[in-house]
């Protein structure tokens, strides 16, 4: 009998003709783990559902013994994901909860950021697939690089002004962050990775992976400065704090500053700012900067023009302000400049220059095209097929 030649998953030319058996052989542990945490399931919720104890599936993802291949298969059912996906022999960025920066950490559970390290590695492993398709933006955040020991200032405000000098950004508002980050190298994304549980992780960022990653959450949509003071915010762990420590208030109150400083830089913003409360002209400025109220309040305050006692007089006024809907927010998606496009626009430039297709990327990436449509934030085309019981009387 001729010797079967040796399986390549990885080929492109893959098909459903994997088996079960094939991927037992080249298993990876460290993909049943990324897909597990992806469905927010413990070892013993998933354990459950394919019918073996919390024991074995600890196994499989130590490495002390790997799935028969029919436990295999029902992983892949409950997980949602192909069988090949477990398997070895692609790019996989390791990455754990210790190495990003989460805003809202204690209010965060242990299961919320498994999702949320999860969807980053796979939000890299795209980027990486679509990179060998197109030409990416060149990295451009100083001290990112492991060999590049660039400091941009002593303290948060020194290092937002002097990346802004870096980027060439002129004096005044900055009309569109989140491009502005994206031309720079740095992958932007905004998905409902986590369902219900957006509110509670927020915003986080990494600088762990070979491409830095700002993961912006939709449940801050429909606040377009909120939105840009958070990215801004994950952009100054990036510049600011190379080893992350989640949940640290000291490096959060740091992101803050860098926020504050890199969208409204002292020296331009000051002079403007009204030395009373005075909510048409702080709404004025606020669409000026693409800034909160609240947060010209406090630049009002940081900077002397008001005093803490007129500052919280004001935050009350406010409050009571938007409760009643005399004030308001605006969504995100009035402003193109500010909803994440690298990804998309990648695969769209592959698509139009290569034979690249959404299946042939699924393909690369072992995912389901649902998957990949969900990560380049692209809706399901396809037609919704809708029956109706008939109820003529026969």
């Amino acid at each position: 009998m001729p010797e079967r030649p040796p399986l390549n998953l990885f080929s492109g030319e893959a098909t459903a003709a994997i088996s079960a058996s094939d991927v037992a052989v080249v298993f990876d542990p460290a993909r049943l783990t990324q897909a597990r945490q992806l469905a927010g399931l413990t070892k013993a919720a998933l354990a459950a559902r394919i019918g073996v104890s919390g024991a074995a599936v600890s196994q499989w993802e130590s490495v002390i013994s790997p799935p028969r291949p029919d436990h295999l298969h029902r992983a892949a059912e409950v997980l949602d994901v192909p069988i090949e996906f477990f398997a070895a022999g692609r790019p996989f960025a390791q990455l754990d909860g210790a190495g990003a920066h989460f805003r809202s950490l204690r209010s965060t559970k242990a299961a919320q950021r498994g999702k949320a390290v999860a969807f980053t590695q796979q939000v890299w492993e795209l980027a990486h697939i679509l990179e060998r398709h197109v030409q990416f933006p060149v990295i451009d955040l100083p001290g990112f690089l492991p060999d590049d020991p660039t400091r941009l200032g002593d303290t948060p405000a020194e290092a937002a002004r002097a990346l802004r000098a870096h980027w060439g950004i002129k004096p005044g508002p900055i009309p569109h962050l989140v491009r502005t980050m994206e031309m720079r190298g740095i992958v932007t994304t905004m998905g409902a990775f986590a369902g219900d549980d957006t509110p509670t992780v927020n915003a986080f960022s990494t600088s762990r992976m070979p491409r830095p990653v700002i993961v912006l959450t939709p449940d801050r949509s429909d606040d377009v400065c909120w939105h840009r003071f958070t990215a801004a915010h994950e952009l100054g762990h990036l510049v600011l704090h190379r080893d992350a420590a989640p949940g640290d208030a000291e490096q959060e109150r740091e992101a803050d500053a860098f926020a504050a400083e890199f969208l409204t830089p002292a020296d331009q913003i000051t002079d403007q700012l009204p030395q009373r409360f005075d909510v048409k002209a702080l709404r004025q400025l606020s669409h000026e900067w693409g800034v909160s109220i609240k947060s010209l309040v406090y630049r009002s305050r940081e900077t002397g023009a008001i005093s803490d006692a007129v500052a919280r007089r004001a935050y009350q006024r406010l409050n009571h302000l938007y409760e009643i809907g005399i004030l308001g927010a605006d969504p995100v998606t009035q402003y193109p400049g500010e909803t994440p496009a690298l990804l998309a626009k990648a695969f769209e430039l592959a698509e139009t220059h290569s034979t690249l297709t959404l299946t042939k990327l699924a393909r690369e990436l072992r995912w389901r095209p649902k998957r990949v449509r969900e990560l380049l934030g692209q809706p399901d085309q396809r037609p919704v097929l809708r029956l109706v019981a008939d109820t003529t009387d026969r």
